[in-house]
């Protein structure tokens, strides 16, 4: 499916090589720093949510892979739900002072925004 992605290719002129491949400048992922050099924000969010407060940890430098693992770990131990996408982690409920305890815990720089 991603190979017929044709929004991607808009403005591109048509080849009639049959061997053509139309390839994408793809972005290398930046390199994870190391737990002690990470500034992570915690914070509440209450907006686009109907009311529901979930907790955000902001400030990640990495991996999708990484990011994806430290949000598994959290919401594990927290015991709630959340996903990770955009360099960002969400967490269902308002988790900010044991998240940024985990953190902490964990050797990260966390700290407890609003």
């Amino acid at each position: 499916m991603a190979e017929n992605d044709w929004k991607s290719r808009l403005g591109v002129v048509y080849s009639t090589n049959p061997d053509f491949k139309y390839e994408t400048a793809a972005e290398p992922e930046q390199e994870t720093l190391p737990p002690a050099s990470q500034r992570l924000i915690v914070r509440i969010d209450r907006r686009q949510r109907a009311g529901k407060q979930v907790t955000l940890v902001e400030g990640f430098v990495g991996r999708q892979e990484d990011l994806a693992a430290l949000a598994k770990t959290l919401k594990t131990r927290c015991g709630v739900g959340g996903t990770a996408k955009d360099g960002e982690i969400t967490i269902q409920g308002d988790l900010r002072d044991k998240v940024t305890a985990l953190l902490t815990e964990m050797g990260y720089k966390a700290k407890r925004g609003n």
